[in-house]
This record gives C-alpha cells, structure tokens and sequence, in this order.
C-alpha cells in the first residue's frame, strides 16, 4: 500500500501534465465515473443503508440523483468553463490585447462528511476533474461502508497518481492536512473548519469551507400555512435533520403561529403514522450513538427549560432512531436555540411581527441557508435586503442546491467560498489575468530622466484616459 507522502508526491508530478489535460479528456473522465458509479447504484444504496438506515428512495433522491444531475452538468458544459475570456483594455493601453485563461490549481485536498457520504464526496471530485486536478479524498470514518464502496469506485475510475482515497481517523485527516496542497475542500461543522483554515494558511492553501449553523425559516403572516408545513417537515426531517441546509427552526408570526403548528402535526402524523417502528423503512437513523445521545439531551434540556413537545420526540435506543420532533412555546434564551441542531428535532418561536424575525436572525452568526414563506412581495424584499445567509429561498427549502447555475456555500460561519456546476470549476481553478503588448507602445516616450513636458504628458493621461 502506497503512503500518503508516496501519493501526493506522485499527484504533485501528474498535476503539471493535467494542466494541458483537453476537455474531451475531463469530460472521458467524468464520463467513466459516473458510468461506474451508475453500475455501482445497488452497492451504494446497501452501504447507506449499512451506514445511516436510509431508505431507497430518500439515497436515490438525496445522493444518486445529486451525483449524476452535478456530473451530467460538467460534462454538458466543461468546453464553456475552460474557454479563455476575451476583455477590453482601456483606452490608455489600448495597444494591448487582455484575456483571462482559467488553469488548474494542482493538488486538491477533499474532506467530506457522513451525513451525505456519496454525494459530498464526488461532488467536489466533479469540480476537481472539470479543473484538470488531481485530488486526494479522506471521506469520513463514521461512514465506514461508503468509505469502503468510493475507494472501490476511485480505484475502479483514476489511476492513484490523479484520485486517490484514504480512510482512516482523524490523524489520516491531519496527515493529509500538513501537506502542501493547492487547495482544500471541508464539509463539516465551523469548529472543526476553523481547524482546517488554520492548517491552510500553514501553507497558503486555497480554501472551501461548507460549513452550517443555523437555518432560520421565517413564516410571515402572509403565508400560505399549509404550503409551508408540508415543505418545512419533509426537509427538515429528510435524512433525519442531518443535512447542513435542514430549516433549524421557525420564526412563526403569532397570527399564523397555532395554524402552523396544527398543520407540522398534521404533516407528521402523515408521514410517521404507525409510531417509530413502522417509520423505520422510511425514516433515516441517527449517524452513531453519540449524535444519539446529543440529540436526546438537547430534547430533555430544551423541555426542562420550558418548551412543550406538540408531537413527536419517542426515541429507539436500538436503531438510534428519534422521531422527528416538533417543539413549541420556545424561548430565544432555550438551550436548543444556542447550538445548531443537526438532527430531527424543530422548535417553533412564536414572534410579533417580520421585524422581530429579522432581529433575531441579524443577532447571531450568518446561516448557510435562510427560509422565508409569504405570499407578500415587499416582504420577500425585506428579508432579502436586511438580512445575510449563504443562500435564500422564498416559499421552499434546501432546494436550491439542486439548481447548478446557482453558488452554494455560506458566509463567514456557515462557510467560505461557494461551489456546483461553474461555481466549483472556479473554485478549483486559477483565473490567470493574460496581456499581450505591442512594440508599439506610446509609453516608450515617457523613460526617464523625466522632463517638464512628459510630466505635461501624465497629466493629460490622467485627465483624459
């Protein structure tokens, strides 16, 4: 077995080659994988389901159809991404000709987590390869049997010396870390980003960082209550509240706030009849017993200190499972509002009116994805206007990382740099600024020693150029 030193050190000689590496050449490459991945599907589906209890449809959904939509979308428009951009010069060097040539960063570093071990992990690969990277991927140990299914893919698809894969705990990661890579790729939380920040600087390296926190969903009075309720439950407890872009609670206008509630339950009962057991085909299990015993004491602390359970919240020690839980008379000062929640658990906190929810959401740190529901355009403008996430969606959720035309990724504590689709070939590229002069420059005329009348000559291109 090679070692890690071995590998990148053959990636980092590979990588200059992959620099001249045509676009039919990527889009081969992409094609290979995701021919691969696609003969692989019935394995994928058994290791999430080994890893976290998901079920068919909700992988098919959430990593499958992710997977083969970001890689489609690469190979359709890699020609477009790597095209070099003509730009004007401006009149005072208008002997010159200006083009801006995207290149490949190198060396990609890509730490991707469990709670969409597939899909978080080939994703960013995608962006890798589209750029004419190498790349080394460290997916994570809670997801053992997706960490065994993409080194079989990887090794199936890329010679070592473009992508290869390392398992292991976190000495792994910080093996890999204390490399010089050109650029690293985490998904995780903002406590260990700052980690991973901190060991990028070491080395100067780019950075992505999607990271999470927490998602607020406003719920103007304006709303269509029932609309939202069904939205609001399917994705905030689709994979049991363990996606970064879950809604993390609601900021409920008190005119609407017992409609709403009356409607989350109804939703519930909907979609969970039958008590946990007979949810469980359907229901995603929590990642492993710590998050387990996380969850259960957020749920206990967030009761002790005054919420009520309006449904939901019985809990399977075997199976780790914790039916999703709706949470009302919420204090802004509740434990469970400190903390991203990461998990199946949503409170709803009653406000008087949209200024409150602003407030509240401008007093803590930048969410990676905001969710507003109102029927209202000057609302939509509003919140739009005052407020800052890494992504906003009117009368919906999570959606709007399906849409590759569109950034993903946070602000300050929800995450650094954006990537999908064009979004992530930039990432993993270098925007090289081109100028081609001719030897006909008129600044030839202006080489020391300097006289009165070439500094007459500055001024009149200050003045009028």
């Amino acid at each position: 077995m090679q070692t890690i030193n071995t590998v990148f050190k053959t990636q980092q000689a590979k990588s200059l080659s992959l620099r001249n590496s045509s676009a039919n050449e990527r889009k081969s490459k992409l094609k290979l994988l995701l021919k691969n991945f696609l003969e692989m599907e019935e394995e994928i589906l058994s290791a999430l389901s080994d890893d976290l209890g998901k079920s068919k449809t909700e992988a098919l959904l959430g990593e499958i159809y992710g997977v083969k939509a970001e890689a489609s979308f690469a190979i359709k428009n890699i020609n477009g991404w790597m095209k070099t951009k003509r730009v004007s010069s401006p009149l005072a060097i208008s002997f010159t000709k200006s083009w801006v040539k995207p290149e490949p960063k190198g060396n990609i570093l890509i730490i991707s987590p469990w709670n969409y071990p597939i899909m978080l992990c080939l994703n960013p690969l995608i962006a890798a390869i589209s750029s004419g990277n190498t790349a080394i991927i460290k997916p994570s140990e809670l997801t053992p049997a997706s960490g065994e299914l993409l080194k079989k893919l990887i090794e199936k698809t890329f010679p070592t010396n473009e992508v290869a894969v390392f398992l292991g705990e976190k000495d792994v990661a910080q093996k890999l870390l204390d490399l010089p890579f050109n650029h690293i790729m985490f998904t995780g939380s903002p406590q260990v980003g700052k980690l991973v920040m901190a060991a990028a600087s070491k080395h100067l390296a780019g950075l992505t960082l999607e990271l999470g926190g927490k998602s607020p969903v406003i719920v103007d009075k304006h709303a269509n209550i029932e609309d939202a309720a069904w939205k609001i439950s399917f994705y905030k407890f689709a994979n049991a509240g363990q996606t970064c872009t879950a809604p993390d609670y609601i900021l409920c206008d008190e005119a609407v706030h017992d409609n709403l509630v009356s409607a989350l339950q109804k939703n519930m009962l909907g979609f969970f009849s039958g008590g946990i057991d007979a949810a469980k085909k359907d229901y995603c299990s929590i990642a492993n017993e710590h998050h387990f015993n996380r969850l259960q004491d957020a749920l206990k602390s967030s009761v002790s200190a005054g919420a009520k359970i309006a449904c939901g919240g019985e809990t399977s020690q075997s199976g780790l499972y914790l039916s999703p839980a709706v949470l009302i008379d919420v204090s802004y000062e509740n434990p469970i509002m400190q903390e991203e929640i990461f998990g199946p658990i949503l409170p709803v906190v009653k406000v008087k009116n949209l200024e409150e929810s602003i407030d509240y959401v401008n007093k803590n740190e930048k969410p990676l994805a905001l969710y507003l529901f109102s029927n209202k355009s000057s609302v939509h403008e509003k919140v739009l206007q005052n407020t800052s996430s890494g992504g906003m969606v009117i009368n919906d959720c999570v959606i709007h990382h399906m849409n590759p035309n569109l950034p993903f990724g946070g602000v300050n504590n929800s995450g650094v740099g954006s990537y999908h689709g064009k979004f992530g070939f930039d990432a993993f590229s270098h925007q090289k600024a081109v100028l081609k002069s001719s030897s006909l420059s008129p600044f030839q005329i202006m080489l020391p020693p300097y006289t009165k009348t070439k500094e007459t000559l500055a001024n009149l291109i200050k003045k009028y150029f």
